[in-house]
């Protein structure tokens, strides 16, 4: 990853863990929505022959409108993998709605998403004495399916395996952890 978008990711995830905790609205059901911001890292896994699958970093925010249902949105991107004489990269962004279901008397939970995302994958790579670059990017249907762990009720961790349906053809394998407010 290169060294602004490093300084991008910072400044985001700095700025989103300073939310402050009066933006959670309790409803007459008495449960009260919750926004969280979190970080993850995992692994690429892009369908491109002669490619080692990139590693990623990303974070990510929603809201939980209840113990259920909630919103989600991503930005996760990609270290430099070796590929063909050089490398590439991945990055994709996307929203999602997700529901739960929280395991009777456990911190345990499961995790389902489905949304729209946006992935881009960039090449640069050798064929001969020919620098070659080439980079595609798609729109599509995405989504998830995950394992999380409420530690208390202002932090979590989860695992996460992610589909984005495009002509990129790419999938997301991450862990992270996140705060809720």
């Amino acid at each position: 990853m290169k060294t602004l978008q490093k300084t991008i990711l910072a400044l985001v995830a700095g700025s989103l863990l300073t939310v402050g905790a009066q933006a959670a609205t309790t409803y007459s059901n008495g449960y009260t929505g919750q926004p969280y911001v979190g970080l993850k890292v995992g692994q690429f896994d892009l369908d491109i022959d002669n490619a080692d699958d990139p590693t990623a970093y990303g974070v990510y925010g929603g809201y939980n409108f209840d113990q259920n249902f909630g919103i989600e949105a991503e930005y996760v991107g990609s270290d430099d993998a070796d590929y063909r004489n050089g490398d590439l990269d991945a990055k994709t962004y996307g929203a999602y709605g997700t529901a739960r279901y929280q395991f009777p008397n456990t911190g345990l939970y499961a995790k389902g998403k489905l949304g729209v995302a946006k992935t881009e994958v960039e090449g640069d790579y050798t064929v001969g004495p020919v620098r070659v670059s080439n980079s595609t990017s798609d729109t599509g249907i995405a989504g998830g399916v995950g394992l999380g762990y409420s530690v208390n009720p202002d932090f979590g961790i989860e695992a996460e395996y992610a589909m984005m349906d495009s002509d990129v053809d790419a999938k997301l394998i991450t862990v992270g952890a996140h705060l809720k407010f």
